[in-house]
């Protein structure tokens, strides 16, 4: 791994951005280094791990440590082709930008902006769904209806990502430090197990499938793939690009620091989970590290937990909620979306017209969703688009920059691509269900496309 400066190269980017569509403002680079790894960290780390471990439970059983550490070394791989490709074109819109200038397909481009938007939106509507779920029930008793918290919620976080991206920014800070501390705890009551004998340490080994060989692999497999939606989040960080000071030195530290650390907390608290709950306990719980505070023989109060786990899943659904909208604006810059879903709010300096566009469609999920289901439609739409990812870096390696910018090596793409479709594929025995619901997706982006294709006809008309 390796930072390259073709010969000639001027230097660093400039600071300010690229003209905006429409004459409208820059955006406001408001991010820097500290910041950008805590914004990482708290992106990745929250509604996977607090409310999908037991899912993944239900699927591979006490051994449920192994899915997420298959699911720590495919999301390094492919963080290592995103963290090349930002250093090249530090500018939002991530994926989209990047297999446009790899295939300049506009098809293509469009599909792969849409699959991700709509990864971001399941991931924030899955979020909102655990927000009113058993963290919720253990403080209200279950006295508020969770559709309509789950509503509030999205609009909350609408008026938040509004006000401003630093303020958002900062607001993640508070929220990461606090669901840091809620896996802290578990991790500590972890060592208390172990220390005083306490927990099944047998259960580490067992697997839920009754099978050898064929069986056994793709239930592993549906396990990592269920397991992945945790470490989703580290893709949506590049979408910053434009409001980061100094892009291309800060993002490589910053992915690569925040995979390394949530990857080894969550396989620490998948292996605590299983030492001291049964798999079937956890998988018929939206909120399974509520079940390992009371499990763990250490008297931490549950309702406190709860609201800690409240806060980790409001940080998952804000950056998610941050990221789709900031898509909407950078897709507007390339021309893929129509340039009014680029305008700014001129005090604010945020793109008001994406974050009321991404914020209907959120609720429209949460209306029709449930987590689980939502959870294993963000990874399944992330990991097709991860494999388009690493194969662009390898194509894009012919176009040189004019800036240094990290450069990976060459078999962590290719390894990050086969890795990413075998996820992606029925071997990981995925529900029939998660198949239908991203088709239908895709079939209404199909949809968008042609009326924007329409409109710019009729713009040059």
């Amino acid at each position: 791994m390796d930072a390259t400066r073709p010969a000639g190269a001027p230097g660093n980017p400039p600071e300010e951005t690229a003209a905006s569509p429409a004459g409208e403002p820059p955006l406001k680079r408001a991010i820097g280094p500290k910041l950008l790894i805590l914004f990482v960290i708290g992106d990745i780390l929250g509604t996977g791990i607090y409310a999908t471990t037991g899912k993944v439970a239900g699927k591979v059983g006490g051994a449920l440590w192994v899915p997420f550490a298959i699911g720590f070394v495919v999301a390094l791989l492919t963080a290592a082709s995103y963290v090349e490709l930002v250093g090249k074109y530090p500018k939002a819109a991530g994926a989209a930008l990047y297999t446009q200038k790899a295939f300049k397909v506009p098809f293509l481009t469009f599909i792969i902006a849409f699959m991700v938007m709509c990864s971001g939106l399941s991931s924030a509507s899955a979020a909102a769904l655990a927000f009113s779920g058993d963290y919720m029930s253990e403080l209200t008793a279950g006295a508020l209806p969770p559709t309509l918290i789950a509503v509030a919620f999205v609009l909350i976080l609408a008026a938040v990502n509004l006000r401003g991206v630093a303020e958002s920014v900062k607001m993640n800070v508070v929220l990461t430090l606090v669901e840091l501390s809620g896996l802290a705890i578990i991790l500590g009551i972890g060592a208390y197990a172990v220390l005083t004998g306490g927990g099944e340490p047998s259960r580490l080994v067992e697997f839920e499938s009754s099978g050898t060989g064929f069986a056994l692999m793709t239930g592993v497999l549906g396990a990592t793939a269920l397991g992945f939606f945790a470490f989703v989040g580290f893709e949506d960080s590049v979408n910053m690009a434009e409001e980061t000071k100094d892009p291309t030195r800060t993002f490589p530290r910053a992915i690569f620091i925040g995979v390394a650390v949530t990857g080894t907390i969550y396989v620490l608290v998948a292996l605590v989970s299983s030492l001291l709950v049964d798999p079937g306990t956890l998988s018929g719980s939206d909120g399974p590290l509520l079940e390992v505070v009371k499990a763990g023989g250490v008297q931490f109060p549950p309702q406190l937990f709860a609201l800690i786990a409240l806060f980790a899943v409001t940080n998952s659904a804000l950056i998610n909620m941050m990221m789709a909208s900031r898509l909407c604006y950078g897709m507007a810059n390339e021309r893929i979306l129509p340039r009014a879903m680029g305008r700014v709010l001129p005090k604010r300096r945020t793109p008001v017209v994406g974050i009321v566009f991404v914020t209907l469609l959120a609720l429209g999920m949460v209306l029709t969703g449930e987590i689980e289901g939502l959870g294993d439609t963000t990874a399944f739409l992330l990991l097709c688009v991860f494999a388009v990812v690493n194969i662009a870096v390898l194509v894009l390696r012919k176009d040189r920059v004019g800036h240094p910018h990290f450069r990976t090596p060459t078999a962590l793409p290719v390894l990050g691509a086969l890795t990413a479709l075998i996820l992606a594929s029925p071997l990981a025995d995925r529900p029939a269900d998660v198949y239908i619901r991203a088709g239908v997706l895709i079939l209404l982006g199909i949809g968008l496309w042609l009326l924007n294709k329409l409109a710019l006809r009729g713009e040059r008309g």
